[in-house]
């Protein structure tokens, strides 16, 4: 629980305390690197970019469930990658659509009020380094599913109008 924790109170931190906020500044960060190249400094964009793919991950099964599908699907040495310690290897926007399906992800980009496209985009690049994030010890944690949805009622409030 304590990684969640770092990776919210740095994402609330930016958002609470401005455009300065302790996610900008962590340059260690990879996670926080994405997240800021998407996010423009936004952090309300940031926390809905997190709750996007947080959202991925608790309906298709948490983090164990989410790599089962990149492994059948073709994708294993990715899934694997962003378990791993080395570097997370990339996926393309339309590899996602073709793992978890068009529907679920037009149902996310709706439920945020972004395009189908837009939130391809944003998992391909937010997904592997949060996976990342949240497997430190190169496997997945056992209470991985509680973290996703505390992580959910903690954006939950923020994200929405």
């Amino acid at each position: 629980m304590g990684l969640l924790d770092g990776i919210l109170s740095n994402v609330l931190g930016g958002a609470l305390g401005g455009a300065g906020g302790a996610l900008n500044r962590r340059s260690d960060s990879p996670l926080g690197s994405v997240l800021d190249r998407l996010g423009g400094g936004s952090g309300v964009a940031k926390m809905a970019f997190l709750a996007l793919a947080f959202q991925l991950l608790q309906r298709n099964g948490g983090i164990s469930g989410v790599l089962d599908k990149l492994r059948n699907s073709g994708l294993g040495q990715h899934a694997d990658s962003w378990v791993g310690t080395g570097r997370n290897l990339p996926v393309a926007p339309d590899q996602l659509q073709q793992v978890f399906g068009s529907d679920v992800l037009d149902q996310l980009a709706s439920h945020f009020g972004i395009s189908p496209q837009e939130a391809s985009g944003t998992l391909a690049q937010v997904l592997p380094e949060l996976v990342n994030e949240m497997t430190p010890e190169g496997e997945v944690p056992v209470g991985a599913d509680d973290a996703i949805s505390d992580a959910l009622s903690q954006l939950a409030p923020r994200t929405r109008s």
